[in-house]
């Protein structure tokens, strides 16, 4: 499900999703995704890591469904635990993170871009990127919450989750969701290009800094981890979300 090409010369590796239709955030991807991450944090050679879709047209389409309908308070809980330790790992990690978004992201797909130190997003106003969960009659968890305010500010933020906004490219530039578009083809150089100037420095000096700057929000997840899958699954059981997400799943079976 996910692909990973590492350059020894240049320290850099690239992770691409590949999990059709929509490398939708499943169980067996979080797993894969946490190892893979876990690999090349473990390898001296590698520095910083570039993330992409193998999939045209979409990023990551957020969280599977259907690891949540009609699932087992067990089955629940695993699932939640590996969303928790994908975001930990990512946000947390000491190596550069350059999102290289090229194609719509909602959901768990804008909040793994958001992880990241760098967006870059292809310039297509077809492609959109948000915290949509409102829309689904779910609600965005603390800690998408806090990576979000750090990333937009805490007005754009609060207006976006409570909306369930997905926003277009041009408009996802504006209000800082991204920190930069391009064009279609330039969009691995551009990544590149970008790494190659955030590993100009030395690593030390980023990594303190990357730490100081995101450990308040690591630590209030590791402090409140079992009492965030517990919420998840009383929240997730209620008839009326799975009834949302069954009519969800339904609308994309239509769709399809």
């Amino acid at each position: 499900r996910i692909l990973v090409e590492l350059d020894e010369s240049s320290g850099v590796a690239t992770m691409k999703f590949k999990s059709p239709p929509v490398n939708s955030l499943s169980l067996d991807f979080l797993t894969e995704f946490c190892i893979s991450l876990e690999k090349l944090e473990n390898n001296r050679a590698c520095r910083g890591v570039i993330f992409t879709s193998a999939i045209p047209r979409i990023f990551s389409s957020g969280l599977d469904i259907t690891e949540m309908c009609g699932k087992s308070p067990e089955h629940l809980a695993e699932f939640w635990r590996a969303v928790q330790e994908m975001w930990l790992r990512l946000y947390g990690s000491d190596m550069v993170t350059v999102a290289a978004v090229n194609g719509s992201s909602p959901a768990g797909g804008c909040l793994l871009a958001l992880s990241c130190d760098y967006r870059i997003m292809v310039e297509n106003p077809k492609f959109s990127i948000g915290l949509n969960e409102a829309q689904l009659g779910i609600v965005a968890p603390f800690w998408f919450k806090d990576t979000f305010v750090n990333v937009v500010g805490h007005r754009v933020a609060e207006r976006s989750l409570q909306l369930g906004s997905l926003h277009p490219a041009p408009e996802a530039l504006e209000l800082g969701l991204v920190d930069e578009l391009v064009a279609e083809e330039k969009l691995q150089e551009r990544a590149g290009a970008v790494m190659a100037q955030w590993l100009a420095l030395p690593d030390h000096a980023r990594q303190l800094t990357k730490s100081m700057m995101r450990k308040a929000v690591l630590d209030r997840l590791a402090a409140h981890r079992e009492e965030d899958i517990q919420n998840f699954i009383s929240f997730t059981s209620k008839e009326s979300i799975q009834k949302s997400l069954r009519m969800y799943m339904e609308m994309l079976k239509k769709r399809k």
